[in-house]
């Protein structure tokens, strides 16, 4: 994984360069300050999780560098809409084309006909693109430890609220979680994939519980197959979940969000993630 990641960091830098030369930075930050008010990201999962209620990130992903093509047919619009109808919160869109076969026109596509908060998913690790996802429409974007200098992760990090996107910080382990201590942190995700082995192991978000700050509400990402795994993250408070590529599988992705999250009748939905 640390070979894939520096190989992606490596294109996402080679990228940047390309843009800046076809859209100046002053250009994209006119664009971004022309765009209407984030819809409130982390509000939303707040409200919702306040209330003790499961706040579900639910992701728009057509493939990953270690799987390839995880769903066939891809329309990020059908499977938006299919989210909100079965209580999605929030979405996230992967906008990587070349490592996940996604798009920046996903959101705005997405955000005309849907009214849930977008998280721009990508590697940010230049302040062009803090610029160009608000310019895109997203209301949130994710910063990744792993991917980031201490110093740059707090510069992109204080750009992006000054402009008005919220921010998803990523953690995989307590090193990582420590580096963040410079920020104002509001949103965590912690990811319970090890980057090493692709393991993915529940107890990596609860070990990590009491060194999270208690102004930052918690996003467990990763690993959560059933009711059960639902079920045991609410009995240690926790109530937002990022899902992904379990969803991306089924038929009826949003059907698939309903029946984990919110199920009629107690029962063990097991999908892979």
């Amino acid at each position: 994984m640390d070979d894939i990641l520096k190989k992606i960091l490596a294109t996402k830098h080679r990228e940047i360069a390309e843009k800046k030369k076809s859209l100046p930075l002053a250009s994209i930050k006119t664009l971004a300050q022309s765009k209407a008010e984030s819809r409130g990201f982390v509000e939303h999962l707040k409200k919702t999780a306040n209330q003790n209620n499961n706040a579900v990130i639910a992701e728009i992903k057509r493939a990953s560098p270690s799987k390839g093509i995880i769903r066939e047919h891809f329309d990020p619009v059908d499977i938006a809409l299919t989210y909100e109808r079965h209580g999605a919160t929030c979405l996230s869109i992967l906008t990587d084309a070349q490592y996940f076969h996604g798009s920046d026109d996903f959101i705005a596509e997405v955000k005309e006909r849907v009214n849930l908060p977008i998280l721009r998913k990508d590697f940010i690790v230049d302040p062009y693109q803090i610029h160009e996802a608000k310019a895109l429409g997203a209301d949130c974007i994710l910063l990744i430890v792993a991917a980031l200098k201490t110093d740059q992760m707090v510069e992109l990090f204080e750009l992006a609220k000054a402009i008005g996107l919220d921010v998803l910080v990523e953690v995989h382990d307590r090193i990582e979680l420590e580096q963040t201590q410079r920020l104002n942190l509001e949103l965590i995700g912690i990811n319970n994939r090890n980057l090493k082995t692709f393991e993915t192991s529940l107890s990596t978000t609860i070990d990590l519980l009491a060194s999270v700050p208690s102004s930052a509400t918690i996003v467990t990402e990763s690993g959560i197959k059933n009711s059960e795994d639902v079920s045991f993250m609410n009995a240690n408070n926790i109530n937002c979940f990022l899902v992904g590529e379990a969803f991306m599988r089924a038929d009826d992705p949003g059907k698939a969000l309903k029946e984990l999250f919110f199920p009629e009748k107690k029962r063990s939905i097991v999908t892979e993630d």
